[in-house]
């Protein structure tokens, strides 16, 4: 049987892989589900947000660090590209990776949602599959629209096997590989 085109991926990873190359410094491009999509610009409260996780991270676990932007090998089954607006590693563990590099040995993956149409398919069902299936341990959502963190972790078969959600201000745990706990009563600052 031959598979619809909605099964079939816009172009080839190395198509994409150019033209990413190419695209204009504030164009972040991903290749999600066989798709090109246009990662939307951050705003001033996405970069706090993302700041304040790199700081709880750096408190809690100094030998690690959260890279903002690192662009991942994700969903093996259809060879996406991810920049996870941030990805938790050991220190120094993306040393001549080059711009895309294999998800082996990062802890955690994280988005802020952003303001965009495409937001809630992007960031609440297509990448979580992606991570999951490129066995990522933990999948953390700061969803702005419902003031909330989603984690997802425990990947089996292309899921996330737990996915825990609490608001703004809860106290979340983040489990093992990464092993802490996020106060996240901050984040009411950066809701919009």
């Amino acid at each position: 049987m031959t598979p619809s085109t909605a099964d079939r991926p816009q172009m080839s990873i190395e198509v994409f892989e150019e033209l990413a190359c190419h695209a204009p410094e504030t164009v972040r491009l991903e290749f999600i589900k066989g798709k090109v999509q246009v990662k939307a610009a951050p705003d001033g409260n996405h970069n706090e947000i993302v700041k304040w996780l790199q700081k709880q991270c750096i408190q809690h676990r100094p030998e690690l660090w959260l890279y903002a932007e690192q662009g991942l090998k994700v969903d093996s089954y259809r060879n996406g590209r991810a920049r996870p607006d941030g990805t938790l590693a050991p220190d120094d563990h993306f040393v001549g990776a080059g711009e895309w590099a294999a998800p082996d040995g990062v802890l955690l993956v994280a988005e802020v949602t952003s303001y965009d149409a495409d937001t809630g398919s992007r960031d609440r069902v297509e990448k979580p599959d992606g991570y999951a299936a490129a066995g990522i341990p933990v999948y953390l959502l700061v969803d702005r629209d419902a003031s909330s963190v989603t984690v997802h972790s425990e990947p089996e078969n292309g899921v996330y096997r737990a996915v825990t959600t609490r608001p703004f201000g809860a106290l979340v745990e983040l489990p093992d590989p990464v092993g802490f706990t996020l106060d996240t009563e901050k984040l009411k600052h950066y809701a919009d």
